[in-house]
């Protein structure tokens, strides 16, 4: 068994206690699922977007703690004061020390900037939850759903007002993977069932094989601003990091230099 295959059998347990303690119902009521949500293509797509999807995760499966002893508010505040185009919050628990409370305090702290929720989704429970957290874009890995799973749960995603971004690692992913309602096609530098590679590589393979149509990032292995700039150069409109920035004491201040040098 894999270690995706370990984080979405604990995921299936996780939604079924879920939905035995919130109705879907009762998300439809909290005061955020109303709001309007942000988008962030257009975001990536502006004139002077630094592109930067900024990522607070305390932890990972394949390096351990990461940084569990910041507030999510300063380092969320901090990633949009530098120029953040997009925030990613982690809400997996076990595997990677989120919560559903992060998210909910990188909203209020952060409320104009486009929040990406980062876990795995299979239900579209998932996506009501997402919608009543404040989120404003959810993630589909093509590694751990069907091509059925893609098109349900994107399409859902769409008629509650989340934009898709669709997580791929390679071609048969891609080829597999309907694309009707996926704005965001980002391409993990990383294979989730092993947790290899610290390159690019995918990235640069596939940047001619995606849709013209959809926004193209690249997630995981950036750490220097010589990357985002062979990223651009193929295409590439935003950039995933995390590990880079939260491994400072400061990742606001970190990803303000960053951007400089790009």
């Amino acid at each position: 068994m894999t270690i995706l295959d370990k984080i979405v059998a604990q995921k299936a347990i996780e939604v079924a206690e879920a939905k035995a303690k919130i109705s879907i119902e009762d998300l439809v009521k909290e005061p955020l699922f109303s709001r309007t949500t942000i988008s962030l293509s257009i975001r990536l797509k502006a004139d002077g977007s630094s592109g930067i999807i900024a990522e607070h995760k305390r932890k990972s499966p394949s390096k351990g703690v990461i940084n569990d002893r910041l507030t999510v508010e300063f380092v969320t505040n901090g990633y949009a004061t530098a120029g953040a185009s997009g925030l990613s919050v982690l809400t997996d628990t076990d595997f990677f020390g989120g919560a559903k409370e992060d998210i909910l305090k990188a909203r209020n702290a952060n409320p104009d900037t486009p929040i990406l929720r980062k876990d795995f989704m299979i239900d579209a429970y998932q996506l009501y939850e997402a919608k009543a957290w404040g989120a404003d874009v959810i993630l589909l890995i093509a590694a751990c759903l069907s091509p059925a799973q893609i098109e349900e749960l994107s399409q859902k995603a769409h008629e509650l007002g989340l934009e898709v971004l669709l997580e791929i690692h390679d071609e048969e992913e891609l080829e597999r993977s309907p694309l009707a309602n996926v704005d965001i096609i980002g391409v993990n530098n990383r294979n989730l069932k092993n947790f290899a590679e610290n390159n690019v590589n995918a990235s640069l393979g596939l940047a001619d094989k995606i849709p013209a149509r959809i926004v193209k990032i690249s997630e995981s292995c950036i750490s220097q601003p010589e990357t985002i700039n062979q990223l651009k150069s193929v295409g590439y409109k935003g950039f995933l990091i995390g590990e880079t920035f939260m491994k400072d004491e400061n990742p606001g201040a970190k990803l303000a230099e960053f951007i400089a040098k790009i």
